[in-house]
């Protein structure tokens, strides 16, 4: 990976990877029911927890498929996947801190309650497993592709400032499924994508925007837990 001036990755990888990886996830999700389907999982919360993993281990071996094997780079580190980097204090108290101020204007602006998730959880056991995937498997994941594959693109064709603002669009669409058009919700959700790819983009480093996503997320199901867990 060869970095541009000030210290900006500069990406070997091109769009067309990126429209590779987007045409690739509709046959990730026709294996990954084919996958789930046949077994009977005694939660819908474990069943839909299975299927986001399989997805998303799919998804995963089509982006090391692009960036290692197709360009013969490292993996990891092509994605900015570096502990290496200034402000890791603040980015540890950047997400909860980033929660609680979003949770406040989401206050504000009357967002409709989120039962997606909760409607997931019937017992302890898929109660930890949904903590586990939002906190720890989801946030590596997606700011692997988002902040790791895509932001380094935008930010070499329209600056960083436009880079950060154009990768939390489509990382906003991504929680649709969760939250469905709920405008608050997705805006929410947009504005934290801006603050993950400011810590990426500030940093260098997946690892920085990864933490600030793990602790926003992590407040959340510890209130969420602190719910159910009785």
């Amino acid at each position: 990976m060869t970095p541009s001036g000030g210290g900006r990755q500069f990406p070997f990888w091109s769009y067309e990877d990126i429209a590779l990886f987007i045409g690739a996830m509709l046959p990730c999700f026709a294996v990954t029911r084919l996958i789930i389907l046949p077994i009977p999982f005694p939660t819908r919360g474990e069943q839909v927890i299975a299927a986001q993993f399989v997805l998303y281990a799919l998804a995963l071996a089509i982006l090391y498929f692009l960036v290692a094997i197709r360009y013969g780079r490292p993996f990891w580190r092509s994605l900015g996947w570096t502990f290496r980097f200034p402000g890791a204090l603040t980015c540890v108290v950047a997400g909860p801190a980033l929660a609680i101020a979003l949770s406040i204007f989401a206050f504000t602006l009357k967002t409709p309650p989120d039962n997606a998730i909760p409607n997931l959880i019937t017992d302890r056991f898929s109660l930890i497993l949904v903590m586990l995937f939002a906190v720890f498997i989801g946030p590596i994941f997606e700011e692997l592709v988002f902040r790791g594959f895509l932001f380094p693109l935008l930010a070499r064709t329209f600056g960083s400032t436009l880079g950060i603002f154009f990768t939390a669009i489509p990382f906003a669409l991504l929680h649709v499924s969760t939250y469905g058009w709920t405008w608050q919700a997705l805006l929410i959700v947009f504005i934290a994508g801006l603050v993950f790819g400011y810590a990426r983009d500030r940093t260098n480093s997946t690892i920085a925007s990864t933490i600030v996503h793990m602790g926003y997320n992590g407040l959340y199901f510890g209130f969420l837990a602190a719910r159910y867990w009785h």
